[in-house]
């Protein structure tokens, strides 16, 4: 299938977080958000820090809570939420890309009509989330076996909802697992809902609409809503990083 995908040159070892998201072609990114909802940024995250990542899961020091996916039918798996301080590296990844979503979360917001635009920095919108009492991370790890799926859904934690958020894979589909596809699930006003299956690889990140965004229609603009979720894997294990902007009530 085809996808909208921008790709980073990670470099060096000392290439950092804050080049490699320069470096990604940002109007393609708006282009294909404007477009589809969503956007694949091509190698983000190298495959040592992928390990390094998947290696916090074990450290529960570092998480606020641990959801049981089956207890709660979300689906099969589980999820950690961290805590503050977040890991320097989800930290920076947080930092760097909110501002450049900015313009897009903001046109999207005026296209809809749907208030105030959203501050220009990271800190700046954990600010109005705190004012919302909105003040817990939810940036997050995501654990799957074989088996495991992540039921349709979004993201939403209290009145405060940036509208774009990121999903990356730490796991090598090519050797660590089989099955586990990201989905998008459009649904359309008086219309069957569109699907889209996004392969990722190593490293790769996935921008996309955290609720819905604009798409144009011959009545102007109408509200495409879009839930998320992850197919069924069929053998191996699957990790992956989630970024949300917005914090938790």
């Amino acid at each position: 299938m085809s996808r909208p995908v921008v790709a980073a040159t990670l470099g060096g070892p000392d290439h950092g977080i804050g080049a490699r998201v320069d470096a990604l072609d940002w109007p393609a990114v708006e282009q294909s958000l404007d477009e589809r909802g969503f956007a694949v940024t091509g190698p983000l995250l190298a495959a040592a820090e992928c390990r390094e990542l998947i290696g916090l899961f074990g450290e529960e020091a570092r998480f606020r809570s641990r959801v049981d996916m089956a207890r709660h039918r979300f689906g099969v798996g589980e999820y950690k939420y961290f805590a503050d301080p977040l890991p320097p590296l989800v930290g920076a990844l947080r930092s760097f890309i909110y501002p450049r979503l900015v313009p897009v979360a903001n046109r999207w917001t005026a296209t809809l009509g749907e208030g105030t635009p959203f501050p220009a920095d990271l800190d700046g919108l954990r600010a109005l989330c705190a004012r919302h009492g909105q003040t817990r991370p939810t940036p997050l790890l995501l654990h799957y076996e074989a088996g495991g799926y992540n039921c349709l859904h979004q993201d939403l934690y209290g009145k405060v909802a940036f509208p774009l958020q990121l999903t990356c894979l730490l796991s090598d589909p090519e050797q660590a697992f089989e099955g586990g596809e990201f989905i998008l699930v459009e649904q359309r006003p008086r219309q069957q809902s569109k699907a889209e299956v996004v392969p990722l690889a190593l490293g790769e990140a996935v921008i996309f609409t955290t609720r819905h965004h604009p798409v144009s229609s011959a009545r102007g603009h109408y509200r495409a809503a879009v839930r998320h979720g992850v197919s069924r894997l069929r053998r191996g294990e699957r990790y992956t990083l989630g970024v949300i902007f917005h914090d938790a009530e």
